[in-house]
């Protein structure tokens, strides 16, 4: 079963930045599309961003311009810049890879 470990998340004022990373274990596969999604309490779960393993990039509204996407080097690695982030920011953060699966969430807390 693929494991995916985020890191990365924690408590940071408002206008500051933070990277979050995500990588899947147990895999023996390329792992074709991978990104972040996010849950606010009370708010249903929405996508944040994501991107293919050919580079096709997809954002939400409200982050474009402040998050930036990636894949790593290594296989099946994703990370997500955060930079200029507001208290509506705050939310669980997790790795999504498709048919693998979900990570276990990573918190991100923004105060004003």
């Amino acid at each position: 079963q693929v494991l995916l470990v985020e890191s990365g998340g924690g408590l940071v004022q408002a206008g500051g930045s933070l990277r979050l990373s995500c990588a899947a274990s147990k895999t023996f596969f390329s792992i074709n599309v991978m990104g972040w999604y996010r849950q606010a309490p009370g708010k249903q779960r929405e996508l944040v961003a994501i991107i293919s393993s050919g580079g096709n990039i997809n954002y939400a509204s409200s982050v474009k311009g402040r998050f930036t996407i990636s894949r790593g080097n290594a296989k099946n690695t994703v990370y997500l810049q955060m930079n200029n982030l507001k208290p509506e920011d705050t939310a669980v953060y997790y790795c999504y890879a498709g048919l693998s699966g979900w990570g276990q969430g990573t918190q991100v807390t923004v105060s004003s």
